[in-house]
């Protein structure tokens, strides 16, 4: 009896070693791994005289040896102390130059394994500035454009703790460079001993803020937050190499330089440090310097935004920015409802504008009905088009304003939903000049614009010519049909080429010159297609109705070689949004005519496992803004129903054996579907929220907080409903998860549930992940367990 007792121990141990705890990374079959590993398309960033254009090539995914080095997760940022920068992920490992006249490539010769940031062109075309990483620092390297040689301008230097740490003065000579400060020392020591409790206080004051991560929490990270991102703003000649500081060193989130080059407008953050926002939310001083580093004036000295309205902005100037063709103006807006969406005022925002040398009162150039929502400077001085939003609504309007003219009436140019992508004009095309401003690229009354043009029949997209007087409109270009072909860019002065990109299911996409009359084209690249062994796959636009008579579609793709009439095991893979208007909500927003190139921990690859795939099926929440979340519930499974009805009329899937996925937004959207229907075998969810008790003040689109809105909190939580959930369900989370409201706890507590209720479920937690996935060991590994779940509940089901 004994002996019988100990086998039966020892199996129990050994069972819970196989269901608990950590385990090695998982391979998926072969030909998804050559699939991973084959190289992307390069990156191409045309020149700003349109003469030449840049291909970077990079890498998919680093190692989890890369991922897993020693990072500060402090002040809402990821900061690589070895580098003194926010963690990079992803590095460019080769640049190439491709002429547009003549079509000839020059290779730049670069270092042996060399990992660059994001290339910059300088402002007239001669140069290329980049980052490069070493072990020890970011070094700052130029490309001579017309040489296609690559030289190193300073050591290891850099700081792009917020930001990219380098960036162009108008000169096209010289950039502006946020350095490591000289002689500061070495890092903070944490302290051996407590020096005591954490506190926080509050005194009445109402500050709704969302569930934001990796905040400051003490007088350490505080140390840490400062040693780190202070720098010294340093000029450095191009050409030459010579380098020059400018003022004293600070935290400066910004520097932007006047288009004459005489003056920056620089945001300093400034003590104390928030532990409630992230860094872009602390306080700080906006300041005019001079181009020596002398401080101006001081623009505005605001606090941390902590106690801005929910769903509003701070109050104060905010969007500051230099107003393009005159020489030192600024431009920025300011609230007049207090930033609250809710108080009823007859105008939300102001836009003001203040000439060097600063010292009059600031001019009120506008002022908004709604939400300021961006501007977009034409080519005459002082000209723009502004717009607004109107989020009761969901409505964006578009007007032409002098703001060197008040008295001038504004002209109404768009006027439509935000949400109504058919109806969508497109956006204006814009150009650099020589000092690095962007204006509308303009003939005289004449402006272009590039628009994804959204059809019943999916996106074609197109480039327009409007007069700005008359509202006329002349198309120049249109996607032809049975591939998608995009505008880029006007190469040069032409107005009768445009630089395409151009492809079709079959054919990878690639970079052409079109000739708009004659129609011609001629081939700048060659990319061939990485992964032929997908060549036969089958993809098709599909169109159906849920219910209530909602149009929705999705985007059906097939394995290759599948035999018509055979049903197969399917995977429904979506995510929700949130509409104001039925007709919107199923407008098609894709194209069915575009290459199929895997990456990452892609849904798709279930294609190569002999499953159907239903990608992007339309999950829209329709409803008034405020309370369309009270019937999320309801809404999601009758999408779903309807999306697999339409499966199983087609004959492509069996209605038995369907799973569902989604990531984010989608993995809640997946806890849900399992616990309030039962049309599905099983479900993936990733980096997922459960519990929406956890972010009280709101989340997605709902601008009710959990007080306001107790029932919709509740019943939307698939965690409050983990009882019902009785299909197996894979939750797979980052443990470094980053995401406002997605903290890994969630899952955790969800399989927590799970388990104490006997359901079937499996928790993957990948070290070093955040929100997504990067390391090419998480990835596989993701993708092996997707598939052994769906092979196990799905494509197997007994």
């Amino acid at each position: 009896m004994k002996k019988k007792l100990f086998v039966f121990l020892v199996a129990v141990a050994i069972l819970a070693i196989f269901t608990s705890g950590q385990a090695p990374y998982k391979l998926p079959p072969k030909e998804v791994i050559d699939i991973l590993d084959a190289p992307p398309f390069p990156r191409a960033v045309l020149s700003p005289k349109g003469d030449l254009m840049l291909l970077a090539e990079y890498q998919t995914m680093p190692r989890i040896s890369d991922l897993a080095q020693p990072l500060l997760r402090i002040a809402g940022l990821r900061i690589t102390p070895r580098t003194n920068g926010r963690q990079q992920l992803m590095f460019h490992t080769a640049l190439s130059l491709v002429s547009l006249r003549d079509g000839k490539t020059r290779r730049v010769a670069l270092p042996e394994a060399v990992k660059m940031g994001f290339p910059q062109w300088s402002h007239d075309g001669r140069w290329i500035a980049f980052a490069r990483y070493k072990e020890d620092g970011a070094e700052l390297w130029v490309v001579n454009a017309a040489t296609a040689e690559a030289k190193p301008l300073t050591p290891a230097i850099l700081n792009s703790v917020l930001g990219s740490g380098l960036g162009w003065l108008p000169d096209s000579r010289h950039l502006l460079v946020h350095s490591i400060v000289e002689g500061r020392g070495n890092p903070p020591q944490p302290p051996a001993v407590p020096v005591g409790p954490v506190i926080e206080e509050t005194y009445g004051k109402v500050s709704k803020v969302a569930t934001y991560q990796d905040l400051l929490k003490s007088t350490y990270d505080d140390s840490l937050f400062e040693y780190h991102a202070t720098s010294q703003l340093v000029e450095v000649d191009a050409a030459s190499g010579a380098t020059r500081k400018i003022g004293p060193p600070g935290i400066s989130l910004f520097a932007d330089p006047s288009p004459d080059g005489k003056y920056l407008l620089v945001r300093r953050i400034k003590k104390p440090f928030s532990h409630s926002v992230p860094f872009f939310n602390f306080a700080h001083t906006l300041e005019v310097w001079n181009k020596d580093g002398e401080l101006i004036k001081v623009l505005a000295d605001l606090p941390a935004a902590e106690e801005v309205p929910l769903n509003g902005v701070p109050t104060g100037p905010r969007s500051p920015e230099w107003q393009p063709l005159r020489p030192s103006t600024l431009v920025w807006v300011e609230a007049l409802d207090g930033g609250d969406p809710e108080k009823e005022v007859p105008f939300r925002d102001r836009l003001l504008a203040l000439a060097a040398p600063f010292s009059s009162e600031p001019q009120e150039a506008q002022k908004t009905q709604h939400r300021y929502g961006g501007v977009e400077w034409l080519a005459t001085p002082g000209t723009a088009l502004i717009s607004e939003f109107d989020w009761k609504k969901r409505w964006q309007t578009t007007q032409l304003i002098d703001i060197e003219n008040p008295q001038a009436a504004p002209r109404k140019i768009f006027d439509l939903s935000s949400q109504d992508d058919y109806a969508d004009p497109g956006n204006v095309v814009m150009t650099t000049t020589l000092s690095g401003e962007q204006v509308a690229l303009q003939d005289k009354d004449w402006v272009y614009l590039r628009g994804a043009g959204a059809s019943p029949q999916g996106n074609r997209p197109f480039l327009d010519k409007m007069n700005l007087q008359t509202l006329e409109k002349k198309r120049l270009f249109s996607c032809p049909e049975g591939r998608y072909e995009a505008f880029v860019a006007f190469p040069g002065q032409s107005r009768d080429r445009i630089l395409i990109s151009s492809e079709s299911p079959s054919e990878p996409p690639n970079y052409y010159l079109s000739d708009l009359k004659s129609k011609k084209k001629a081939a700048l690249t060659d990319f061939k297609d990485p992964a032929p062994q997908l060549t036969g796959l089958k993809k098709e636009l599909i169109k159906y109705k849920r219910a209530d008579g909602v149009e929705l579609s999705g985007t059906l793709y097939l394995p290759p070689g599948y035999t018509p009439g055979v049903r197969l095991p399917v995977v429904i893979w979506a995510y929700p949004l949130d509409y104001s208007d039925p007709r919107t909500a199923g407008q098609v927003r894709d194209s069915p005519y575009r290459f199929t190139f895997l990456r990452g921990s892609s849904q798709l690859f279930f294609l190569t496992q002999g499953y159907a795939v239903l990608d992007g099926a339309q999950m829209p929440v329709i409803g008034d803004p405020k309370t369309m979340n009270d019937t999320f519930v309801e809404q999601i499974v009758s999408n779903a129903q309807a999306a697999i009805d339409v499966l199983d009329k087609m004959g492509v899937g069996d209605p038995k054996r369907v799973g569902v996925g989604g990531h984010s937004y989608g993995a809640f959207m997946t806890a849900n579907l399992l616990a309030y229907c039962d049309l599905f075998a099983a479900g993936i969810a990733r980096s997922g929220a459960y519990n929406r008790t956890l972010t009280p003040f709101g989340f997605q689109s709902e601008r009710r907080t959990l007080w306001e809105a107790r029932d919709s909190y509740i019943n939307m939580s698939p965690f409050m409903h983990a009882d019902k959930i009785n299909e197996p369900i894979l939750l797979i989370h980052g443990e470094a998860d980053n995401n406002s409201g997605t903290f890994p706890i969630q899952s955790e507590r969800l399989f927590a549930a799970l388990k104490g209720f006997g359901g079937t479920a499996r928790l993957v937690m990948l070290p070093c992940e955040s929100h997504g996935y990067s390391a090419r060991e998480s990835i596989l590994d993701v993708l092996a367990e997707m598939f052994e779940w769906f092979d196990k509940y799905v494509k197997n089901k007994k």
